[in-house]
């Protein structure tokens, strides 16, 4: 069995050559090969697919709208694999990941999640930097444990196949976040900063996983709430940095 989780997943990068290379015509690769050798396969699709979200986080291609050159690639490879026919003999599943944060993320640089990016921030300064906005922005935040134990789930029931959502379900804001770090570290000052012009046009305001198919297969994962999460994901942050030991 593979477990396909790389990929570039910086959304800002802008050469779509290298993109399509690296995330589409890799994963076709890997996928062909898992064909022919009959090998079951594990993918990560991502929320970025569904764009602004105006007409709903279902998986549907007409709920699909990418906004920048990695989002483009994740859309692609999900409809090569939806251009098979439904009798293939392995299982291949795709997760659409919403927000993901939690440990091991170091190298991932300002793809980090925002946690993340907060926690550097305090520790650097003792200031968090928030964009203009931020308690407008909400997204699915979903905690890796979560994220770990979908594809758990997935492993041990070969026979669920299809392209499904893996986030909570809920949405929360930036700001929401910055509460958090607020109340685990008082003396933290939350700064508003002007929202970047690199971002605008292509930018998820709004991200919130429906979970009707998942949930269907029978997969009862119960995802952890933002506080929990975040919370855990502080106590490594400042025990290790963010790596397991």
């Amino acid at each position: 069995m593979i477990f396909h989780q790389g990929a570039c997943s910086d959304t800002m990068e802008t050469d779509g050559h290298y993109m399509m290379k690296n995330n589409y015509e890799y994963t076709c690769a890997l996928f062909n090969k898992c064909i022919e050798h009959n090998v079951r396969f594990i993918y990560a699709s991502s929320a970025s697919v569904y764009g602004n979200g105006d007409t709903g986080f279902s998986e549907k291609r007409e709920n699909e709208y990418p906004l920048n050159v990695y989002a483009f690639s994740k859309f692609m490879f999900d409809n090569y694999l939806r251009r098979y026919p439904d009798n293939v003999p392995i299982q291949v599943a795709g997760l659409r990941y919403f927000n993901v944060y939690g440990q091991q993320e170091n190298h991932k640089g300002r793809m980090a999640s925002v946690i993340r990016h907060f926690f550097n921030q305090y520790r650097d300064s003792k200031e968090i930097k928030v964009f203009a906005g931020s308690a407008d922005f909400l997204r699915d935040f979903i905690y890796i444990d979560d994220v770990v134990a979908v594809n758990l789930y997935l492993l041990n029931n070969p026979k669920v196949s299809g392209i499904y959502n893996c986030g909570t379900g809920n949405c929360r804001s930036f700001k929401d976040i910055a509460d958090i770090f607020s109340k685990r570290y008082p003396n933290a000052k939350i700064t508003e900063i002007p929202f970047p012009d690199a971002l605008k046009g292509k930018y998820q305001k709004y991200t919130q996983a429906d979970l009707t198919n998942l949930r269907a297969t029978g997969c009862d994962v119960q995802f952890t709430a933002l506080e929990k999460g975040v919370s855990a994901y502080l106590d490594i942050l400042e025990k290790t940095d963010g790596y397991i030991l």
